[in-house]
């Protein structure tokens, strides 16, 4: 079709309108994601009867129908036209946006729950399609020395929207609860119709974008589908994000969980300290996309993955084994931390698999990742709901105590019990996830250690500004190298 043809080249000109395509289409399309899906998808499925069972699959069935990227490399190979591909893909998928809008006025019982499923099943598995080939299509029309900036920017500008629209939205649903309190679930179909609005200004946007040429891909579907497995250096990426996500969503869909049910916090807190983490992420999001271009994406993971697992095991300490005084401000910086961590993986595990795929071969490799990166996020919960549960009456502790003659004082240095074993597994994995990130040799990689030096010293040349906190400052000039190059026996400072 004529208004999908693809050009030998982009120039100047067509690169600069297709990113600001991109960034415009970011914004549509997380409008469309915050309207219809999480806490307005689980909603909708309360008000029409939904069980736990069914809370779980839909939350399941999106990562499930990701893996349906390995087959779509095959139609967007024998395609060889993104655009047509994602967009008309996108097209299908995002109007059953409407069927769900529609469902309360059309269907109740487990007829509606049926219809729900099979229509969310359907989307996530059109929506597969189109993620397969729009990251491949990325990959040719973002130039690869400002992805991280690019990135950075399409992130911040869509946790704007996400925000706005999720404030916006919880405010529509009050309103029209209170002046409609028998028709509150026709709150949830207008917030769908939106959705699928939104979505189809997400089409345009697509079918307007513009799309380089795919290199000729060489050798055999088969051949390709496999050979990122057989990339040595592909492969040791893909352990190391298999392990992080599975590591990481082991953890995180539990930590409210944690903060209601063990430490009894109200819901007003909870989300407070969600909005905190969350403006971390979003004004640190710039920071990591130029350090990402200058040093490295894997200098960035190798600061923010082990900050991530690390407050992945501080949650153990918010309980010694109740709460205590330093309960709040240990959550208050474990949310910090997590969203300084959060924002630079984000960013650079996208980023690096990018980077790593051969041109003319995106498309397998990057459909390789999401399918390791997938089933891992799959497969955690699963294994991590029974692995808690099997812990749930047992307890480790540790105390310091102290007698002398008319004094004894006791003081719980460690409490694990419940979630905490199921924290400090995460952390363990995360752990062996740091292995295969150290394997992992990028374009453009610097020297050992330059990374975190360069990371120091631009932390620290923030600071230097407004810190009037002297010990932050000393802690910041101290000789991390050291560390990884400690001097021989004998051999002083030079």
């Amino acid at each position: 079709m004529k208004m999908f043809q693809v050009k030998d080249a982009l120039s100047e000109t067509d690169t600069r309108r297709a990113l600001w395509l991109i960034i415009v289409d970011g914004l549509v399309a997380q409008a469309m994601v915050t309207l219809t899906t999480g806490v307005f998808l689980v909603a909708l499925a309360l008000h029409l009867g939904a069980s736990n069972f069914v809370i779980g699959l839909l939350a399941g069935i999106v990562p499930i129908m990701q893996l349906l990227q390995i087959p779509a490399i095959f139609l967007v190979e024998r395609a060889r036209n993104r655009r047509a591909v994602a967009t008309l893909a996108s097209l299908f998928s995002r109007a059953f946006l409407l069927v769900i809008a529609f469902i309360p006025f059309l269907l109740s019982g487990q007829a509606a729950l049926t219809l729900l499923l099979g229509t969310v099943t359907l989307k996530a598995a059109l929506s597969a399609v189109a993620n397969c080939s729009w990251n491949s299509w990325m990959r040719d029309v973002i130039p690869q020395s400002i992805l991280g900036n690019f990135y950075s920017k399409r992130i911040r500008l869509a946790t704007v929207a996400t925000v706005t629209f999720s404030i916006a939205a919880g405010a529509f649903v009050d309103a029209w609860t209170k002046h409609y309190p028998d028709m509150q679930i026709h709150a949830y179909s207008l917030l769908f119709f939106a959705g699928f609005l939104a979505g189809m200004a997400g089409v345009c946007l697509l079918a307007l974008t513009p799309e380089p040429r795919m290199t000729p891909a060489q050798g055999s579907f088969v051949s390709r589908l496999v050979k990122p497995f057989q990339d040595a250096n592909f492969r040791r990426l893909l352990f190391f994000l298999g392990s992080w996500s599975f590591a990481a969503n082991l953890a995180a869909p539990f930590f409210t969980v944690y903060m209601l049910q063990q430490l009894d916090l109200p819901m007003s807190l909870i989300i407070g300290l969600g909005v905190l983490s969350q403006t971390v992420n979003f004004s640190l999001l710039q920071f990591w996309g130029s350090f990402s271009d200058k040093f490295s994406n894997k200098a960035v993971l190798s600061f923010c993955v082990p900050l991530f697992f690390i407050c992945v095991f501080a949650w153990t300490f918010t309980k010694l084994p109740t709460k205590h005084f330093l309960t709040m401000p240990m959550l208050i910086a474990i949310h910090i931390a997590l969203g300084v961590a959060t924002a630079g993986t984000t960013l650079s595990t996208g980023n690096i698999g990018m980077k790593l795929a051969p041109r003319g071969e995106a498309t397998s490799y990057l459909a390789a990742g999401a399918m390791v990166n997938n089933l891992a996020a799959g497969l955690a919960p699963i294994f991590g709901g029974q692995f808690a549960d099997s812990f749930a009456f047992r307890e480790l502790s540790m105390t310091l105590r102290w007698q002398s003659p008319g004094t004894l004082m006791e003081i719980q240095t460690l409490n694990f019990q419940y979630w905490d074993f199921f924290f400090v597994l995460a952390f363990l994995i995360g752990l062996c996830s740091l292995y295969f990130l150290a394997r992992v040799r990028e374009a453009g990689d610097v020297e050992e250690g330059i990374g975190l030096d360069g990371l120091i010293a631009e932390i620290r040349r923030s600071l230097r500004p407004f810190s009037t906190v002297g010990g932050l400052r000393q802690m910041l000039h101290f000789p991390f190298g050291a560390l990884r190059h400690p001097p021989r026996r004998g051999q002083g400072p030079a």
